[in-house]
């Protein structure tokens, strides 16, 4: 009987299968496989289950339309289990979700931090949460900015590719906002191979004078780029070189912010897609928040 230890899809990690004792373990343990296996012998490797129990299972779940059968044998997700996800995900609230995170990212770096949603061709703040600081941001929830001036709004821009880039800066013509502001498709491309290399961009200013920040992407559950996270300060007290320092605490929390939104593994600026328009947030931004921290 097989009893070594399985991979766990959901994490990565390992799930004994001689402790999944009880029958809901057993078959949400094969749900989870299925759906990133396909195919029955990886599913019951991946399980660690004997063929019996894992064949018996997906009968039930095929049963009961949480998975189907394509013709060339392989596990699909099925209609009760769209049905499911479609509902649940026209349930998430990024304000809700990412407020905790956010908020212990202020805690830790003592300044401002953004959150971001991709509406078109600009971002819309959807969180601006406050440090103890005496000064307040001149940002607002949302307020809608270009994406090219915005370390946010790169961040969208580096999951596009080259071809969507461009496409963005014919349409809109780059716009300046600063004299920091990149105005040229050439300036920009650059910026934005940079950002897909590093996994993070910098506003040097570009958008506001005085206000720098680094921002991270956040990947929804299919790894698109739909959100982003700054982090702002003014450059009177922090130089760019101390603002670019804080892009680990920035990506780590963007990274833990696209885990519980469903995204799978860190791909940050790994995600190109050749479209129109940067991704439309799902609905209009509801309950953004606007939080002040006092030490």
């Amino acid at each position: 009987m097989a009893v070594e230890d399985a991979a766990d899809p959901g994490t990565g990690g390992t799930v004994p299968a001689a402790l999944a004792t009880s029958a809901s373990e057993k078959t949400l343990l094969v749900l989870e496989a299925a759906l990133q296996h396909h195919r029955f012998t990886d599913v019951v490797a991946a399980t660690g289950l004997t063929k019996t129990t894992t064949h018996r299972i997906l009968a039930t779940l095929a049963d009961r339309q949480f998975v189907v059968v394509s013709a060339d044998g392989s596990y699909l997700p099925g209609p009760k289990l769209l049905s499911m996800a479609g509902q649940a995900l026209q349930r998430i609230d990024i304000s809700a979700i990412a407020q905790p995170f956010v908020d212990e990212l202020v805690a830790r770096v003592h300044c401002t931090v953004h959150v971001g949603v991709a509406n078109a061709d600009e971002i819309v703040y959807l969180i601006r949460a406050d440090s103890d600081k005496p000064y307040r941001m001149p940002s607002r929830v949302g307020h809608a900015i270009p994406l090219h001036t915005s370390g946010i709004g790169k961040v969208v821009l580096a999951g596009l590719t080259d071809d969507g880039v461009e496409r963005y800066a014919a349409r809109t013509g780059l716009p300046a906002r600063t004299v920091n502001t990149l105005t040229t498709v050439e300036a920009l491309a650059a910026e934005i191979a940079g950002v897909r290399r590093q996994g993070y961009a910098l506003d040097r200013e570009e958008n506001v004078p005085g206000v720098g920040c680094v921002a991270a992407p956040v990947h929804d559950h299919t790894g698109t780029v739909r959100y982003g996270l700054s982090i702002s300060t003014l450059t009177l007290e922090h130089s760019l070189d101390q603002i670019e320092a804080m892009a680990a605490e920035a990506v780590a929390t963007a990274d833990r912010l696209s885990a519980a939104l469903g995204h799978v593994g860190r791909s940050a600026g790994s995600t190109h897609r050749d479209q129109e328009n940067p991704v439309e947030p799902t609905g209009h931004p509801t309950r953004a928040s606007t939080s002040r921290r006092t030490s």
